[in-house]
């Protein structure tokens, strides 16, 4: 039987790779989104992959959600939180609302979609988490306070997970990703995208679908030893 798979904000960039990766290795998957309804319907034909659209920040709509997910296409085996927003500000200028909306969406989204399905991996003695964290919640970064906090929170997360659902079957790992070739990069002025190039001794930005292929990885039954951990994937800009 196909392993359900969901995917916050699984419709673009990052998310849209793992999701697809995901299918590609026999998944059953369920992508969500929080308000592109147009490009959701086009992943969706695209696809074949179902959406469902909530706001993550919100526990009772993802509880909701998740519900309706699982009614549709059975018990969800593996969690991978993508989803997340920016609000950058240099910290003396950054807003109280644009703390606690990143705060709510990358931190609190976190919990509101992996609590509703905790108790039933625990039951089923089996579960795949991954979270999608940020070399800038390792390394912080100018004008990022709010967001690298959320990202730096993830990790303790995954860790503590890890040592709650190990005798469960269930593994909570993290991956990191640098700097890569979204619509949200790409969109960045060209010399600003490459002064981000020239700190990456890559030399290049990466590609969603390295990132998709660290998840599909983690959430294999080859790395079910690998618990609490963080995959850095960032060209070697930075060392955790």
């Amino acid at each position: 039987m196909a392993r359900v798979a969901l995917v916050t904000g699984g419709t673009r960039g990052i998310g849209e790779a793992i999701s697809k990766a995901l299918k590609a290795e026999g998944c059953t998957v369920a992508a969500t989104y929080a308000g592109n309804d147009e490009k959701a319907a086009a992943f969706t034909k695209a696809t074949g992959i179902e959406t469902y659209k909530w706001n993550v920040a919100d526990y009772e709509a993802s509880k909701a959600g998740i519900a309706k997910v699982e009614a549709e296409l059975g018990p969800i085996d593996i969690v991978v939180a993508n989803a997340g927003i920016t609000r950058d500000a240099p910290f003396h200028k950054m807003t109280p609302e644009q703390w606690r909306e990143v705060i709510d969406t990358n931190l609190t989204g976190v919990f509101n979609t992996i609590h509703p399905v905790w108790p039933g991996m625990r039951e089923r003695k089996f579960g795949r988490v991954v979270v999608i964290s940020s070399i800038n919640g390792q390394k912080g970064q100018f004008a990022q306070v709010n967001y690298a906090a959320t990202k730096a929170g993830d990790l303790g997360i995954i860790r503590s997970l890890a040592q709650e659902g190990a005798r469960s079957g269930i593994t909570a790992n993290a991956v990191c990703p640098g700097y890569i070739a979204t619509e949200m990069v790409m969109a960045v002025p060209e010399k600003v995208r490459e002064a981000i190039i020239a700190q990456i001794p890559t030399g290049r930005l990466g590609e969603p679908e390295e990132i998709a292929r660290c998840v599909t990885f983690l959430t294999s039954d080859d790395a079910q030893f690998i618990n609490g951990s963080t995959i850095t994937a960032n060209g070697a800009q930075f060392f955790a």
